[in-house]
């Protein structure tokens, strides 16, 4: 029979995952290509659309800047478009030029170089100077250009449409943000003064001013953003992932509070990921466009009118919310999982609650057989095959003396297929250096609670 305290575990399960989705395609702002959309020109409601390819530079690939317009009415190419465009990296202009696209769509080729000015070539044509190819002169950009990620502005205009010579004026300037993933890497001390290796990857810009202060367990660093309500507009989500070793004990810990230029984000901004490496957890920092609008607005209410750029903080902390989440790969099955004690210590029993369920619906999936695994240091320890017939079940085991450290929960052969789920946590000795359980959310697609409006965010929080 589960006891009391188990009972209001799960029914703490239940209430908590109604509002849990997957976000397994929440990267960043404008990765590899934005679009503007409904432009009006001569009563026409253009689209345009700006890409840079590889969206990974470390790739030995071609690389390439496309900008094309679409009539959204027809899904035809706006054809005889000239535009003006305008690039802009790290706060500088990369180049401002006339480009002529007869079907519509600019190709660029990028010659990065590690020096000199960047320059443009190709033929230009007589009524604005404007760049165009041939196919025997392609477009060429040369120079310091793509030489590393972070954000690339555009500030596209249209000046001409349907034919050559046909000027148009005063449509406005459109912007066009994209990303390209950056990794980073810092060298730190802990407090014993041994090094540590942080990692950022960011899928937004570049991370400056990283500090870990060994004393207080602090992460810090920095990142440029526009606070401007345009730029909060077009922004989905700005997405940045912390890495550090998993040995790294200091900072492994239950969870964390994470805070941007001092706020406090709402608990779904952070989310831990013991899953996609095996070294390594990931902590991703996920601020959506209304986490945007509030921290701007909370900026406000402290005196800062004019917020500059993004300052991150992560600091460790020791509370435990259950149920953990995580689904299968293809986000048919969702499993929570809590367990009893809280802290998991060796010599103790625990037992390890999990309810299946529709990953669409929530609604607990009835008759689905499982294999429940324990793997400490790659070595299966533990495995119990059921049939959870109402949808939830458990499985009571007791770690010996010798089975501390890291530990993986596995649910394998779900419903008879290779859907499969993980979750981590750590078993600590009784009087150990560390005083709790350590967990994570472990999965291959990052979940986190999403509200339907700016008003449940700030209720949520």
């Amino acid at each position: 029979m589960i006891r009391t305290r188990s009972l209001s575990i799960l029914i703490v399960c239940i209430l908590s995952a109604i509002m849990i989705v997957p976000i397994s395609n929440a990267y960043g702002h404008g990765l590899g290509l934005d679009t503007i959309k409904s432009v009006d020109v001569n009563g026409k409601k253009i689209s345009i659309t700006t890409e840079i390819t590889p969206t990974d530079f470390t790739e030995n690939k071609e690389k390439r800047i496309t900008i094309s317009a679409i009539d959204s009415q027809t899904g035809q190419n706006a054809n005889n478009t000239t535009f003006l465009i305008g690039l802009y990296h790290e706060g500088k202009m990369v180049f401002r030029n006339y480009f002529f696209a007869a079907n519509g769509i600019v190709n660029i080729k990028v010659n990065p170089t590690m020096n000199g000015n960047a320059t443009i070539t190709g033929q230009k044509d007589n009524l604005l100077g404007a760049w165009y190819e041939t196919n025997s002169k392609p477009i060429e950009l040369t120079g310091p250009v793509f030489s590393s990620g972070g954000l690339y502005h555009f500030e596209i205009e249209i000046r001409t449409i349907d034919r050559p010579t046909n000027i148009v004026e005063n449509l406005g300037t459109y912007v066009a943000d994209i990303t390209i993933p950056t990794k980073q890497q810092f060298d730190e001390k802990d407090k014993a003064g041994n090094d540590v290796m942080f990692g950022i990857k960011s899928y937004y810009d570049k991370i400056s001013n990283f500090d870990y202060d060994s004393n207080t367990n602090i992460v810090n660093f920095e990142m440029p953003f526009d606070w401007s309500e345009q730029n909060i507009s077009h922004i989905p989500v700005v997405h940045v992932e912390f890495h550090f070793p998993k040995k790294f004990g200091d900072f492994f810990v239950p969870s964390y509070a994470g805070k941007v230029n001092g706020i406090e984000l709402f608990k779904s901004a952070t989310t831990i990921d013991d899953y996609s490496d095996e070294n390594e957890r990931i902590v991703h920092f996920i601020l959506s466009q209304d986490e945007l609008k509030f921290l701007k607005q909370a900026q406000k209410k402290i005196g800062i009118d004019k917020p500059e750029n993004m300052k991150f903080t992560l600091e460790v902390s020791n509370t435990v919310v259950f149920p953990m989440v995580a689904m299968t790969k293809n986000e048919e099955i969702q499993v929570d999982l809590s367990w009893d004690p809280i802290i998991v210590e060796p010599g103790k029993d625990t037992r390890f609650i999990y309810t299946f369920r529709d990953a669409k619906t929530g609604e607990p999936l009835r008759n689905t057989s499982y294999d429940f695994i324990l793997i400490q240091n790659e070595k299966q320890i533990y495995k119990k095959s059921g049939n959870a017939q109402i949808g939830g079940d458990y499985s009571d085991y007791m770690f010996s003396d010798g089975q501390s450290g890291h530990t993986r929960i596995r649910f394998e052969n779900l419903r008879g297929t290779d859907m499969n789920t993980e979750f981590g946590l750590m078993v600590v000795p009784e009087f150990g250096p560390i005083a709790c359980i350590i967990f994570t959310v472990a999965m291959s697609s990052i979940l986190i609670i999403r509200k339907n409006s700016f008003a449940d965010l700030v209720a949520y929080r």
